[in-house]
């Protein structure tokens, strides 16, 4: 993750220091505030009541102990950046993630995309840019549990342990519309979609819908 988040900030800077670059070469660097959806998977977990604790289990089966697991939603923060060869041409990358852990049944997650992408420029203005964008990249569902512990009652602490991780390869793409607030700061709201192969093993699809809006700064000209 480190080295991809490094990957966002060098590479727009490779391209503008590239022989080809021209005068109407931009990069952009943002950040932005969204979601992503997807639907529970109807499975459940055991919780710690449970001689089967963090087992697998059927919500529907009469288990008391058991607790469903939930779809994929809430508030999510992206970090990327993108940088232009030409008017029309570009690559970029962007981490999508959850802020704020959620509940997994009784246990916590942090949901996580990140992908690298081409970018083509249909409309590129001084008023407005369309940015269509597809690429590959990665998703990580990171479980935890969190358990709290105390020395009579004076002294109570609480702690999350880390229980793994599921990792999968992505696809994305993602349609945005950029205006500008000045000569270097803009907005884009961006939809994206992502098809997430296995992804379907902690939630209900493995397609990925999301939207996001960018808030921005951009250097170069058109």
């Amino acid at each position: 993750m480190k080295r991809f988040c490094g990957l966002l900030v060098i590479a727009p800077m490779l391209l503008l220091c590239s022989p080809l670059a021209q005068a109407q070469n931009t990069a952009s660097f943002g950040i932005g505030f969204g979601t992503n959806h997807d639907g529970p998977s109807g499975a459940g977990i055991d919780n710690a009541n449970s001689a089967n604790a963090l087992g697998s289990c059927d919500p529907n089966s009469g288990d008391i102990y058991c607790e469903a697991t939930p779809g994929l939603n809430g508030f999510f923060l992206g970090i990327g950046g993108d940088g232009f060869i030409s008017k029309r041409f570009g690559i970029g990358g962007e981490v999508s993630f959850m802020p704020a852990k959620g509940n997994y049944g009784p246990v916590l997650f942090r949901q996580t995309f990140y992908d690298v992408n081409a970018i083509f420029r249909p409309i590129s203005t001084k008023h407005v840019e369309v940015k269509l964008m597809g690429g590959i990249g990665g998703a990580k569902t990171g479980l935890s549990f969190s358990e709290s512990s105390c020395v009579g009652t004076v002294v109570c602490q609480s702690q999350t342990l880390p229980v793994g991780s599921a990792n999968h390869f992505q696809i994305h793409v993602g349609a945005g519309v950029e205006f500008p607030l000045s000569h270097s700061f803009f907005i884009r709201p961006q939809f994206d979609v992502r098809y997430v192969p296995g992804l379907s093993d902690e939630f209900s699809s493995n397609l990925v819908p999301g939207g996001m809006l960018w808030i921005g700064f951009r250097t170069g000209g058109h």
